[in-house]
């Protein structure tokens, strides 16, 4: 597990200072690598790495060339197949002088060229620079567990790297907000792909690929979530397929030269996951949990019942309050506004598994693949309201809920039910929905922003492109391509890597989605029943407890922490002259917010916290002046 960094100049600057800048780009993410950096210079092109240690610890560096020294790559994740692939390539005549799985991608290059991204099963970001093609290659794994941002700059010069602080080590990187961006922040609680907070950075979009020669840049997608027509709809034609499956990709996923262990949530897909690598593992697996004080949010219970069943080395961390003060520090590590507080936890755990390995297996990505979330039983639910004449919903209803005031009761409910099922679906998972949105802003910025909201276009491109006639299979597709990435597996890289720990997640093995995405939406929510066929899958790895346990969420108890712990903070932080000079909102509807939720009328904490973050985001990134390699001295507590 690494962090890469580098760029192509189209004017370039002298050598000393070029290896000055990517030097500063790695130092930058050395928490993504703290083992190894490596940097090289090859004309005007500048590849740098920083290295976490996990396969061949000894050999590996990077960057690594093949045998000629045209073919160069920078590395960040881990290729679960590279033993396989590297049998095949010495086939063909290609001479390994290390162990690493990085070399494959040197030799797979080399033999196929930007094809062969297709063979490579794991999670990863790379760069490739092809000196005979004068072509910089990119590529992001197919489900987006591993993060690459890039840009061009006005020079034309091309930016990449982990994480966007790194891009922003880059004299030329522009930082202008983007606005379309900034909506979409307060609509989702994160910025989409392939969306970054500057309007001339992107995110690479998982499962696509890059290329950049002669100044031109063209991107391309490779892989995608596939969901077809089913030829059955009988579960015991997929349960044995799926659980060979989900025991093949959690073995693969178990070779390291370093210790390795399990995030347990207490859940069903973390719980499999312990289940499955007690299988395999000839020592106890290192478990690691962590809870809360508050018992309607702690899992600790059901964490041990799986750690007891499997004699699992179980570790546990009680999360207080006062963790709270590293909210300054979690808008470094995201580098744009987060507003998931479950954040906090992730890193949490992620320091207490640290103390013990460097690898974990976690059980994300089970709820977007088996449909285990409760807003699909909610959707599904008012799906009924359809059925209303659309001149009543869009004629009566809607204009209705605007003119009811903030806090009526009902209010909220009538515009959900009054907009078509993607929008319905995309109102229920904001943070601020199109109605509190248009109250939120201020004048001036809702002028700033088109007509149409980006985030709801992408909601129904996205549905749109499914073709089974599946409403659940058009939100499944949905999350897989928005919220798992731009959230879930965003939260898990960054928290995880804060402290140096590589987080796997075996159950979006992008095998098991080609499978999975076969299933009919019948047999994976089945009445009330959310992932019936994972459960039928695992039913008996899984103790009894857990597996029939309500779905619960890795939350923390913010509304309750906003009106005790955080409380002046926040109030203090949202109302200074700083904030409220920036010209995004309209104040008075700030202070509803802060007096309604102080008062308990109604629970803000979502969009109070959403809002904090983007102001801590606003001062770490725009307001201050100090480099971020200052900002990294900063931040040593939290790491």
């Amino acid at each position: 597990m690494c962090g890469i960094a580098g760029f192509i100049d189209q004017f370039p600057f002298p050598s000393e200072q070029r290896l000055e800048i990517l030097d500063r780009m790695c130092r930058v993410i050395a928490h993504r690598g703290p083992d190894d950096q490596g940097l090289k210079l090859m004309g005007a092109t500048a590849l740098g790495m920083r290295r976490l240690s996990i396969i061949d610890v000894a050999g590996g560096q990077q960057p690594m060339s093949g045998e000629n020294g045209s073919v160069t790559v920078v590395f960040n994740g881990e290729i679960y197949n590279f033993r396989e692939l590297r049998q095949r390539l010495k086939g063909c005549g290609h001479q390994f002088l290390t162990n690493s799985d990085t070399e494959v991608l040197v030799h797979g290059y080399e033999e196929f060229g930007p094809a062969y991204v297709n063979q490579l099963r794991g999670m990863f970001a790379f760069a490739v620079w092809d000196e005979k093609a004068q072509t910089l290659f990119l590529a992001r794994d197919r489900v987006g567990k591993k993060p690459l941002y890039y840009t061009v700059t006005p020079d034309g010069s091309l930016v990449f790297a982990s994480e966007l602080k790194a891009l922003l080590e880059h004299p030329n990187v522009q930082r202008e907000l983007d606005m379309q961006a900034l909506d979409a922040y307060l609509t989702l609680g994160y910025v989409p792909e392939p969306l970054s907070i500057f309007r001339e950075v992107r995110k690479l979009a998982p499962g696509h690929t890059l290329q950049f020669a002669e100044g031109r840049l063209k991107t391309e997608q490779y892989w995608d979530f596939d969901f077809q027509p089913s030829a059955s709809v009988r579960e015991e034609d997929y349960l044995l397929e799926l659980r060979e499956l989900l025991d093949e990709s959690v073995r693969m996923r178990l070779v390291a030269d370093v210790p390795l262990g399990a995030f347990l949530s207490g859940g069903i897909d973390s719980s499999a996951v312990v289940a499955l690598m007690a299988r395999h593992m000839a020592q106890p697996v290192k478990t690691f949990s962590i809870g809360f004080n508050e018992d309607s949010y702690s899992e600790l219970k059901y964490a041990r019942l799986t750690a007891k069943k499997y004699g699992t080395d179980h570790h546990e961390f009680i999360v207080t309050p006062q963790i709270c003060q590293i909210v300054d520090d979690l808008a470094w590590h995201f580098d744009e506004p987060f507003a998931d507080s479950s954040a906090i936890p992730t890193y949490m755990v992620s320091k207490l598994a640290r103390e013990h390995v460097t690898v974990v297996l976690s059980g994300d990505g089970g709820d977007e693949l088996f449909g285990g979330y409760r807003r699909y039983l909610i959707e599904r639910n008012r799906h009924a309201f359809a059925s209303i004449p659309r001149f009543i919903r869009e004629g009566v209803m809607q204009p209705l809920s605007h003119r009811l005031p903030h806090g009526a009761r009902g209010r909220n409910f009538i515009h959900n039910v009054s907009l078509n099922s993607i929008d319905r679906y995309l109102d229920s998972v904001s943070v601020f929905t199109s109605l509190n949105r248009q109250l939120l802003y201020a004048p001036d910025f809702l002028r700033k922003l088109n007509k149409t909201s980006f985030v709801m276009e992408l909601f129904n491109e996205h549905a749109a492109s499914v073709r089974t006639g599946e409403d659940l299979d058009r939100l499944l597709y949905i999350d897989s391509k928005t919220y798992l990435p731009g959230d879930i597996l965003t939260k898990v890289d960054r928290m995880s890597m804060a402290v140096s720990l590589e987080a796997r997640t075996p159950l979006l093995d992008h095998r098991l989605i080609d499978f999975v995405t076969r299933i009919p939406a019948s047999l994976k929510i089945a009445g009330v029943e959310t992932k019936r066929i994972f459960k039928r899958a695992v039913s008996d790895l899984i103790p009894e407890q857990v597996l029939h346990r309500a779905k619960q969420g890795f939350g923390i108890p913010i509304p309750k922490w906003i009106n005790e712990e955080l409380r002046g903070r926040i109030r203090e932080t949202l109302t200074e002259p700083l904030t409220r000079q920036r010209g995004y909102f309209d104040t008075a509807y700030v202070d509803v917010l802060l007096r309604e939720h102080e008062r308990g009328r109604r629970d803000h904490s979502k969009a109070l916290w959403s809002l904090l973050m983007l102001e801590l985001w606003h001062r770490r990134f725009l307001d201050s002046k100090k480099s971020f390699g200052n900002m990294e001295s900063e931040v040593v507590a939290i790491v």
